[in-house]
């Protein structure tokens, strides 16, 4: 379960009395992320998600992460709406981390996601993208290409207790990676995490997209391989090229790829997935002391960055030109 800092109910009472929302009626923690510390709120208003922002999230990030749930919404995209203090803020602080409380999306996440579910998450994504156009802050992706070095350093010198000769593989890919990531590719802001556990449905619709706290301005495709990757495997990591063609010609049918960014798909699906292994190579090593979390285990992504290389054209992706 992804709870990291126990709030107590005296001083959730007094933080959420900062609201328009009623009374706390009661607080679950939610078992789906890895990154903060997330409550189901039930008040006298109706349900609400409280985040508290643990320490690897930036403080200074939140107004773009806030800001960005705002723009979105107002623009169509049913994605969490930030609720606002009687005093206008968005942001406080409660058990001493940086908290929030957004709208609650109905809906649910999908275990074993159809080709009409990836189909939903091509034209969502699309809508996403096209909406974002226009958001003026800006956030730098720390976990693209220039970051993943440092990222392994801290974990290279026990890669090889989750596989052997991991870190060697993971030295190669990341010489690979580096001497030809694509340049020059469209731009915008980018969910950057958009798995199932933060995509809602209801029945085979999308009604919502969640979890914005990775989102940054980086390679609009990118967002695509991101999503190709958790999305287009099945549980014994085979490859569903009909989810994928599905997703990436509802994607198409919105916003069409350049010439030069379906050229980079399977290049962009490495990177992603050594995105994903480092991060949970790390987590695997480092799990907090008392922290109700299921670290997630670095294998999968492995064989999938394994996958990636095999990809000569994104017409192995189901989509040719």
């Amino acid at each position: 379960m992804a709870v990291y800092t126990e709030v107590g109910e005296d001083e959730l009472d007094a933080f959420v009395a900062g609201y328009d929302i009623g009374a706390v009626r009661a607080c679950k923690g939610i078992a789906e992320g890895v990154e903060n510390s997330n409550f189901l709120l039930h008040t006298d208003a109706g349900y609400f998600i409280l985040t508290l922002y643990e320490k690897r999230v930036d403080p200074a990030d939140l107004p773009f992460f806030i800001g960005l749930m705002e723009h979105l919404s107002a623009r169509g995209i049913s994605c969490p709406t930030p609720v606002k203090t009687r005093a206008g803020t968005a942001l406080g602080t409660l058990a001493g981390r940086p908290a929030a409380i957004v709208t609650f999306l109905d809906g649910m996440s999908v275990r074993r996601p159809s080709p009409r579910h990836l189909s939903e998450l091509g034209r969502g994504l699309a809508e996403m993208h096209v909406a974002g156009d226009g958001f003026a802050p800006t956030r730098r992706n720390a976990l693209s290409v220039a970051g993943w070095r440092p990222l392994f350093a801290q974990s290279a010198a026990r890669a090889d207790e989750v596989a052997p000769g991991l870190g060697p593989e993971i030295a190669a890919e990341l010489d690979f990676l580096e001497a030809n990531w694509p340049a020059n590719l469209p731009q915008g802001v980018i969910h950057a995490d958009l798995f199932p556990d933060n995509v809602f449905f209801l029945r085979d619709d999308l009604s919502g997209i969640i979890d914005f706290y990775f989102a940054c301005n980086d390679a609009l495709a990118y967002d695509v391989a991101v999503c190709l990757n958790a999305w287009c495997f099945e549980p014994d990591l085979s490859f569903n090229i009909t989810k994928a063609r599905a997703m990436l010609a509802a994607y198409e049918r919105v916003r069409p790829f350049t010439d030069a960014e379906f050229a980079a798909l399977p290049l962009l699906a490495r990177g992603a997935a050594m995105r994903f292994l480092l991060t949970r190579l790390h987590d695997w090593l480092r799990v907090p002391e008392g922290a109700l979390v299921r670290p997630k285990d670095p294998n999968e992504y492995l064989r999938k960055l394994r996958f990636h290389r095999t990809v000569e054209t994104s017409g192995a992706y189901g989509l040719d030109r």
